[in-house]
């Protein structure tokens, strides 16, 4: 039993050892205890305390390494960077980073990334910053070896586990899921710090991945969800999906041409439509069609929807898969695309006996913002 009455996981309760942990579990109501530490913290709001755990959730490619490494940055200077402000108190200085699941090559562009952004050198070592890359290893290997490295260094006061799931054999276990996230909370009060996992979420929904997901919604001090903008595919958006404080203006950032995550300002989660003489003509649609279906009949929904953004991206109207499954609405609507057993087939014969002018009113049923 450490100084915490934390007790060996393998380790049975009997009577002598309940005795020896009772003045740990025992609260009175008597004795005064302490607020943990609050150590990152959004336009003031704190999402991260010692002591506790929290996530970064998003879909594959949203930019979630991204995130986590503006948050490292502003532990390691104590800066504003994006909208976090991250400080930790004396003796709990250094980060641990660990990644599950990238190659050495892709880990070091991680390293450096956060370095420079927190304005630290790149052609020296740091002992603040320890970067394990545990991509080898079996995800029980993996937890043996965080085991090991709290341990031995006190000083550890942040930690990233960028891939929860690699921590576990079956991210539906329920079983499996329950260690995983006793681990957390086991980790985070034994050895006072505070830990961020990255987890992704499903690609059908905005739910997080399997039971070990369920279990996070449920045990985090807050859950940061990372969403590439519909409208802009090369700036991500992040929000609160669940906080204990309340919750912070989200914010949204763009990777600049020094592959570094930077802040966009005056960002508009809800945009309106433009004026509708802006609105895309019958002669557009045919243009950006005859791309779209230039080797015939394309099988299957989603070979469907890709060959319409590639068509319309041809002709200036780039937009992602949620728009472009609005414009097939409207263009199956239209009769303009028809599907004939398993295959869509494209008529141009209807926009050419169509009047342009009379399309250029209501464009995808007003969804579309252009």
């Amino acid at each position: 039993m450490n100084t915490h009455g934390i007790i060996p996981v393998s380790e049975d309760i009997d009577r002598q050892v309940y005795e020896q942990i009772l003045s740990f579990i025992r609260l009175r109501v008597t004795e005064t205890y302490a607020y943990p530490p609050e150590i990152v913290q959004v336009d003031g709001i704190t999402i991260a305390t010692l002591g506790n755990f929290s996530a970064s959730v998003g879909k594959p490619k949203s930019k979630k390494t991204f995130n986590c490494a503006a948050i490292v940055a502003s532990a390691l200077s104590g800066k504003n960077i994006l909208h976090y402000k991250a400080h930790l108190p004396e003796g709990k200085h250094k980060v641990l980073y660990v990644d599950t699941e990238q190659s050495k090559c892709h880990c070091h562009k991680v390293l450096e990334r956060i370095l420079k952004l927190a304005g630290m050198p790149t052609d020296r070592e740091t002992d603040r910053l320890v970067f394990f890359m545990l991509r080898e290893y079996s995800p029980k290997q993996r937890r043996q070896i965080i085991n090991h490295a709290l341990a031995s260094d006190p000083e550890i006061g942040f930690v990233v586990i960028d891939g929860i799931r690699d921590l576990m054999y079956d991210i539906n276990s329920p079983s499996e899921s329950v260690d995983l996230i006793n681990d957390l909370m086991r980790w985070s009060s034994m050895h006072d710090l505070h830990i961020h996992t990255v987890l992704h979420l499903n690609k059908g929904d905005d739910n997080t991945r399997g039971h070990i997901g369920t279990e996070l919604n449920n045990k985090a001090e807050t859950i940061l969800q990372v969403t590439k903008s519909q409208f802009d595919s090369n700036i991500s958006e992040v929000k609160a999906m669940h906080i204990r404080e309340r919750e912070f203006q989200p914010f949204a950032f763009r990777i600049n041409r020094e592959a570094l995550p930077e802040l966009v300002e005056d960002y508009a989660f809800t945009q309106e439509r433009k004026p509708t003489t802006e609105a895309i003509t019958d002669a557009q649609h045919a243009k950006a069609l005859e791309i779209a279906f230039g080797s015939g009949p394309i099988v299957g929904y989603g070979l469907l929807i890709k060959s319409l953004r590639q068509g319309y991206a041809e002709i200036g109207f780039k937009r992602g898969r949620n728009v472009c499954i609005e414009l097939n609405k409207y263009l199956m609507g239209r009769g303009v695309i028809v599907k004939k057993d398993k295959a869509y087939v494209y008529l141009p014969e209807v926009l050419n006996n169509g009047d342009d002018s009379d399309h250029k009113e209501v464009l995808f049923n007003g969804r579309v913002y252009i």
